[in-house]
């Protein structure tokens, strides 16, 4: 069934199944990183960079500089079941990750997850995940990095180019249509960067307090209480 999707409306997100590499500068071994790949609902437009893997800091730091690189969020995120996305996968009420949660609060956004196993869910990251693999890592499986910055350098100058090249379905580039349709609807940047946090229950022992960096609310019990550690993305 065809989707359509309102201006600023969903964003799909996903990790690609081929992946790209490093080579280490002192043995010479190939390191392989993951390609994670964002596009808008709306106008198609894509991003996508390399991370050092898929645990919850590389899916965080991703999600803060896609955002960052369309200059707004949507309403609603569209994410697969990976972990670092959705703790328990479910058809009418899926968990979402603690923190990926607060992600999407900080920037006005919903997650609601794609259903397991259900591609046509989310065939616009489907169809852009080829597209990454087919116009970016293809074009530079030649070539040699020794850091992701440089990687993600190259990586960048083809999607640019994705993005400026009229598709043959409208005779418009993804970025005339995200400037037309995309980026007047997006809910702006907070004026504060995301700063990750990750959410962990804890076990007091008997004898011994709550130190004062633990956030302890009415609903855990007393025994579990939760608290969070920050980090820079």
């Amino acid at each position: 069934m065809r989707q359509v999707h309102r201006a600023g409306e969903k964003l799909f997100v996903d990790f690609s199944g081929r992946r790209p590499h490093l080579v280490d500068p002192t043995t010479g071994e190939e390191l392989l990183v993951e390609l994670f790949v964002g596009v808008l609902g709306a106008s198609g437009l894509i991003y996508a960079e390399a991370t050092r893997s898929q645990d919850l800091p590389s899916w965080i730091g991703a999600h803060v500089r896609m955002l960052e690189y369309f200059q707004g969020s949507t309403a609603i995120w569209v994410p697969d079941n990976l972990k670092s996305g959705v703790t328990t996968a479910d058809r009418y009420e899926p968990e979402i990750n603690r923190t990926y949660g607060e992600l999407a609060q900080h920037y006005g956004a919903v997650v609601i997850p794609a259903r397991a196993a259900h591609p046509k869910d989310k065939p616009h990251v489907e169809v852009s995940v080829q597209i990454a693999q087919r116009w970016v890592l293809a074009a530079l499986r030649h070539r040699t990095f020794f850091t992701l910055a440089d990687l993600n350098a190259a990586i960048g100058e083809r999607i640019d180019g994705i993005n400026e090249r009229p598709m043959k379905r409208t005779g418009v580039s993804r970025r005339v249509l995200f400037e037309q349709i995309d980026r007047p609807a997006l809910i702006p940047l907070p004026r504060t960067r995301y700063e990750l946090a990750e959410w962990k229950p804890c076990r007091v022992n008997i004898f011994c307090g709550v130190p004062p960096y633990v956030a302890w609310p009415a609903w855990v019990e007393p025994r579990r209480p939760l608290y969070s550690r920050r980090f820079a993305t």
